[in-house]
């Protein structure tokens, strides 16, 4: 029962859109610039941040390419 417990708790600080939007500041890259790597608008950068929008999964293996890190880890599955 722990296990459910477990996979049911929420942390909205695992979100994708905040994951995506700490790892673009520490890269130290604006919207624009990361939006231009993965030749989307900075106004979908923004939708993903805020967790009104999603990647599809092409660009999310991109994404996780371009930070070195699992797509887990950007969907808050892993540390």
């Amino acid at each position: 029962m722990q296990q459910f417990d477990e996979f049911c708790s929420y942390n909205k600080d695992m979100e994708f859109g905040n994951i995506l939007k700490e790892l673009r500041k520490e890269n130290k890259m604006t919207q624009t610039e990361f939006a231009s790597y993965l030749c989307t608008t900075q106004d979908s950068i923004s939708l993903w941040e805020l967790g009104k929008s999603f990647p599809d999964i092409p660009t999310l293996i991109k994404i996780a390419k371009f930070f070195q890190v699992s797509t887990d880890y950007l969907l808050g599955l892993e540390n």
